[in-house]
C-alpha cells in the first residue's frame, strides 16, 4: 500500500496575473485545508493521516487559472473524489482546492498531469 497524501492545487494567476500577495496566497491553501479536513473528519483515511502529525505528506501544485480550476473540481466530481474548492468571499472567486486525504494510488491519475505550484 503507498502512503497517505494530500493535494492542494492553487491558481497561480493569483498572484502572477491578480496581483495577490504570497501571504494572501497561501491562506487559500489554509482555507481549503482546513475546511476539507474538517468535512471529512469522519473518513477513516482522514483519520489515520491525522494520527502522526509530525509526518503528513502534502502536495502544492498549480492551476493556470479559475477555469482550469473549475474543469480540475468537476473531474475530480465525476470520479467521487471528495474535495472542497475554496472561493474567497465577499469577492467571490475560487482560489483553490484541498482534496481530502487518500493513499496516493487511489488520487494520483487525477492530479499527475499538474506541476507543482511554483512562484
Amino acid at each position: 500500500m503507498s502512503y497517505i497524501v494530500q493535494y492542494i492545487i492553487v491558481r497561480s494567476d493569483l498572484k502572477s496575473v491578480l496581483g495577490w500577495p504570497l501571504g494572501a496566497v497561501i491562506a487559500q491553501c489554509c482555507h481549503a485545508a482546513t475546511a476539507v479536513m474538517h468535512l471529512y473528519r469522519e473518513d477513516e483515511i482522514t483519520q489515520k493521516y491525522l494520527e502522526d502529525l509530525d509526518r503528513m505528506h502534502k502536495v502544492v501544485l498549480g492551476v493556470k487559472d479559475e477555469d482550469a480550476m473549475r474543469k480540475l473540481s468537476e473531474k475530480l466530481k465525476e470520479n467521487n473524489i471528495h474535495h472542497k474548492m475554496w472561493i474567497e468571499q465577499p469577492e467571490d472567486i475560487p482560489t483553490c482546492i484541498a482534496i481530502k486525504p487518500y493513499v496516493k494510488d487511489d488520487v494520483h491519475k487525477y492530479v499527475k498531469n499538474l506541476q507543482l505550484l511554483k512562484e
